[in-house]
C-alpha cells in the first residue's frame, strides 16, 4: 500500500510545471506564430525560474522584438550576470544597446561576442553592430556619447515619476547628478520631481543652476515656464515667453519639448507649429506627442489633424478613449467661440465675484478645454467654493444631481432656465456674455433667497426680454413671449418676479 502510494505521489509530482515547462510552452507558441501565448509562457517561466539565464535571455529577445527595449535589458542583464559565459546573451546585449542608441556598450559588447566565439551564429550581425558604432562615434565627442548606466538609472527615474513615485526618482536623480555632475537631463527631471513634491524653491534653484552652466538649456527653459505657469506668474512668465517664441531649435527633442511645454501653457498655435513641423518630417512619437498635438491641433482650428492624432493616441494608449478636447463641444461652436476662449474662461472661474464664477463653471462644460483646467492643480480649489458654485461645476463635469433638498430642486430648475438661455444664444458672442453675466446676477441672488425658479422656460423668457428691452427699444413683450410659446401676462410676472433680485433692489 505505502510502494504504490509513493509512486502516485511521483506521478503528482512530476505533472506540476516549473519553469522549464513554462519555457518550452513559449517556444512551441512561437513556431506556431502564437506570441502572445508565448509571451504568457515566459512571464510564467521567469516567475517559476528567476534564476535561470536561458529562459531570461529568451524573454528578454522577446521583449527586444515588441520593441520592449527597457524591460528587455534589465533581463538579459540579469541573464549575463548569472552567467558571463553565454555568447547568445552577451550578443543579445549588444543588440538591445544598439536599439536604446547606447552604441558605446553594443560595440563593447559585441566585440566580447566576437572574441567569445569568432565563427558563432551572430559573428556577421556582431560586426555590422561594432561597425555602425565605430561611424556613429565619428560624429560625437567623447561627453557626449551616451553612457549605459547613467541612461538606465535615468530611465527608471522617469518610469517612476510617469506612475507618480517622485520621491522614488528623486533618489535616482540625485544619484546621477552626483556620479555625473553635467549630465543636464537629470537636473531637468529632479527640478520636476521636486517641484512635484511641493519642494518648489529647490525645484527653482536647480534650473538656475542649470542655466548658469549651460546656458540656453531649452529643457530648463521650459520647465521654468511650467513653473510660472502652474504658479500663476504671469509677468514672469510672459518675459520667459517672448525668449522662447525666438528661439528656432532643430533637433527634434527640442522642437518636441518646445512644443509641449506650449501646449500646456495654452499657446496653441506656437505649439502646433512645432509639433506639427516633427510630424511633417516623419516622426513616430508617443503618446505623450499625440496628446499634445491632437489638442494644438484642434484648438487651432486643425480638427482633421486633432482627430487623426487623438485616434493615433487610442491606438497607443486606449485608456485615453473618451477624454477626447471636443467630447463635449457641440458641433456648431466654432474655435473663436467664447466658449473655446481659455482666457475668457479662466478669467470667469478665477473671478472675485461669485455670479462670475457660477457663469465660468456653467460655461466650461461646453468648453474643450475643460479637461485641461480642471486638471490644473490651482485653478479650481473646491473647498474654498460656495454650495452653489459646486453645483454648477458638478453638472459642467456630468456628474448627475439627485435632488436632496429645497436648494437642489431649485438649483435643477434655474439650470433648466440657464440651459434655455444658452440654446437660444450659442455659440456665444459677446452680446450673448452680456445677458449670461446679467442672469447669473439675478441666478444667485434668487438660489440665495431660495426662490423656487418654479418656470424655468418663463424665466428665460423674462431674463431675455430684460437684457434686450434695456439695449433695443424696438423689443416687446409679446414677440418675446412668442417666441418662448407662453403668454403675454406669464411674462409680465416672472418679469416682475426677477426685478426683485437686481442689485438695486438690495436694501
Amino acid at each position: 500500500m505505502d510502494k504504490k502510494r509513493k509512486i502516485q505521489d511521483k506521478k503528482v509530482i512530476s505533472f506540476i510545471p516549473d519553469g522549464e515547462f513554462y519555457y518550452h510552452k513559449a517556444i512551441q507558441a512561437m513556431q506556431r506564430d502564437r506570441f502572445d501565448d508565448a509571451r504568457k509562457y515566459l512571464m510564467r517561466a521567469t516567475e517559476l525560474s528567476p534564476n535561470d539565464p536561458l529562459i531570461l535571455m529568451q524573454y528578454g529577445v522577446l521583449l527586444m522584438e515588441e520593441g520592449q527595449f527597457e524591460e528587455a535589458h534589465e533581463l538579459l542583464i540579469k541573464a549575463h550576470t548569472l552567467d558571463p559565459s553565454e555568447e547568445e546573451v552577451v550578443f543579445y546585449l549588444a543588440e538591445v544597446h544598439a536599439h536604446l542608441g547606447l552604441l558605446r556598450d553594443a560595440k563593447k559588447y559585441a566585440e566580447q561576442y566576437i572574441s567569445l566565439i569568432p565563427d558563432g551564429a551572430f559573428a556577421d550581425e556582431a560586426m555590422e553592430i561594432i561597425d555602425f558604432a565605430e561611424q556613429e562615434e565619428a560624429f560625437y565627442d567623447d561627453e557626449e556619447m551616451p553612457d549605459g548606466e547613467v541612461y538606465f538609472l535615468q530611465e527608471k527615474a522617469r518610469r517612476l515619476m510617469e506612475s507618480g513615485d517622485f520621491k522614488g526618482a528623486v533618489h535616482y536623480l540625485e544619484s546621477i547628478i552626483v556620479d555625473y555632475p553635467e549630465f543636464w537631463a537629470a537636473y531637468n527631471n529632479l527640478a520636476l520631481a521636486y517641484f512635484y513634491i511641493g519642494e518648489t524653491e529647490m525645484a527653482r534653484s536647480l534650473l538656475h543652476e542649470v542655466l548658469e552652466r549651460n546656458k540656453g538649456n531649452i529643457h530648463a527653459l521650459c520647465n521654468l515656464a511650467v513653473f510660472y505657469y502652474y504658479e500663476k506668474k504671469e509677468e514672469e512668465l510672459e518675459s520667459l515667453l517672448e525668449l522662447l517664441l525666438k528661439i528656432k531649435p532643430y533637433q527634434i527633442e527640442h522642437r518636441y519639448k518646445l512644443g509641449a511645454t506650449f501646449a500646456l501653457i495654452g499657446r496653441h498655435k506656437e505649439a502646433y507649429h512645432w509639433l506639427r513641423s516633427l510630424q511633417k518630417r516623419g516622426f513616430d512619437g508617443d503618446a505623450g506627442y499625440y496628446f499634445w498635438l491632437s489638442h494644438a491641433a484642434y484648438f487651432s482650428g486643425q480638427e482633421t489633424v486633432a482627430k487623426e492624432a487623438y485616434a493615433k493616441l487610442v491606438e497607443i494608449d486606449p485608456t485615453k478613449a473618451g477624454y477626447e478636447p471636443w467630447r463635449d463641444v457641440q458641433s456648431d461652436i466654432p474655435a473663436d467661440s467664447y466658449e473655446q476662449d481659455r482666457g475668457f474662461l479662466l478669467n470667469k472661474i478665477q473671478n472675485n465675484y461669485r455670479s462670475e464664477r457660477m457663469f465660468g463653471f456653467y460655461l466650461l462644460g461646453k468648453s474643450g478645454h475643460k479637461q485641461e483646467i480642471i486638471s490644473h492643480p490651482s485653478y479650481i480649489n473646491v473647498s474654498e467654493l460656495s454650495e452653489i458654485e459646486r453645483l454648477f461645476l458638478a453638472t459642467s463635469l456630468d456628474y448627475e444631481l439627485v435632488p436632496l433638498d429645497q436648494l437642489d430642486e431649485s438649483f435643477l430648475r434655474a439650470l433648466q432656465t440657464t440651459d434655455l438661455l444658452y440654446e437660444e444664444y450659442r455659440p456665444l458672442n459677446k452680446q450673448g456674455t452680456h445677458l449670461f453675466q446679467m442672469w447669473f446676477a439675478l441666478c444667485e441672488s434668487a438660489l440665495i433667497k431660495s426662490y423656487p425658479f418654479a418656470n424655468p422656460t418663463a424665466l428665460a423668457a423674462a431674463a431675455d426680454y430684460m437684457f434686450q428691452s434695456s439695449r433695443y427699444t424696438a423689443v416687446t413683450k409679446k414677440a418675446l413671449a412668442q417666441k418662448y410659446g407662453i403668454s403675454v401676462p406669464t411674462l409680465t410676472k416672472y418679469v416682475g418676479q426677477l426685478m426683485e433680485f437686481l442689485p438695486i433692489y438690495d436694501s
